[in-house]
């Protein structure tokens, strides 16, 4: 049997990217049961990609109850509902198996991973203040993507001299703005810029000089993705609810190292449900960055354990 159903986590403060603002996560909880035991994974159905809960709850009751992991990967496309569904399959494996997901999967065990901490789109002295509460973190990233971000960038560098620093413009400036502003991101120590273009109009990176590392994420959802991407990006941002799952998730990873391409591992807004299945994924990558729970003011029981930076594998009694 396969159930689905809408969860709702209040955030502990408005989040806002150049796409709008929320206060709430939203997500939808899957639950796979067989043979008495129930696996389970989380989703985020996220508009951009033309998804919302009602078409993604859609996909996933179209699913035959009996359904496998193999199966599930040509019966619905990379996304959230294959997500969900495809981390709940593993679960209930692993349960069924008596080990754990990584073992399954012929992965060494997982250790704590650093990860990013986001501070979100605002005015320059909010995000100074942000800066500041946050500059014992080893990472940060700024949500940018407007014509005017200069003083947000200066404004969080002088909150925070020491951490290093992801921006994240979510496709929001022009090939003329980035080229502007990509010696001032250096100049001001940042160690890679996210989809600073449209994924649409993204070619224009090809002609543009990369000083620091530019890294897909709107531009990359799973393996299919890889060949747009030669010669206009130097990292992919690998999440979950665009690869369709840790199945593909963990492919996606290991093709696009093969290809010498640099590996982070993002993630949307949502509990550590979400991000259980992507700590394993994230080992070994440049960069990490999945904070989702830390930005909310509830999570699920027995959450993932962050502690000095750092984002720990979870325990059987959450996931995997």
């Amino acid at each position: 049997m396969i159930t689905v159903t809408p969860d709702t986590f209040r955030l502990a403060q408005v989040f806002t990217i150049s796409r709008g603002s929320r206060t709430e996560a939203r997500v939808l909880t899957v639950r796979v049961t067989r043979g008495g035991l129930t696996g389970w994974g989380e989703c985020v159905p996220y508009a951009r990609y033309g998804e919302s809960l009602d078409s993604v709850t859609a996909q996933i009751e179209s699913l035959p109850a009996g359904i496998s992991r193999t199966e599930l990967q040509q019966a619905l496309p990379a996304g959230a509902a294959r997500n969900a569904v495809d981390c709940a399959l593993w679960d209930l494996e692993a349960k069924a198996a008596g080990c754990r997901v990584w073992e399954l999967a012929g992965l060494p065990a997982p250790g704590p991973q650093i990860t990013a901490y986001t501070l979100s789109l605002d005015t320059p002295e909010a995000m100074r203040a942000a800066a500041t509460q946050n500059a014992h973190r080893p990472i940060l990233k700024i949500k940018l993507g407007t014509p005017d971000d200069m003083p947000r960038l200066e404004a969080v560098r002088a909150g925070a001299p020491n951490p290093g620093i992801i921006v994240d413009a979510n496709e929001g400036w022009t090939a003329e703005v980035y080229a502007d502003l990509a010696p001032h991101l250096v100049r001001l120590g940042v160690a890679l810029v996210e989809q600073p273009l449209p994924a649409a109009a993204d070619e224009a990176l090809a002609d543009i000089a990369r000083p620091l590392p530019v890294c897909a994420d709107e531009s990359c959802h799973d393996r299919a993705s890889l060949p747009h991407l030669a010669g206009k990006y130097d990292m992919v941002n690998i999440k979950l609810d665009k690869t369709g799952g840790l199945t593909e998730a963990l492919a996606l990873r290991d093709l696009a190292r093969a290809e010498g391409y640099g590996v982070m591992v993002g993630c949307m807004v949502g509990s550590s449900l979400a991000m259980a299945p992507a700590v394993l994924v994230a080992q070994g990558a440049a960069y990490t960055d999945l904070d989702g729970p830390l930005l909310l003011a509830e999570d699920r029981e027995n959450p993932l354990r962050y502690e000095g930076g750092q984002v720990f594998p979870p325990d059987r009694a959450l996931w995997g």
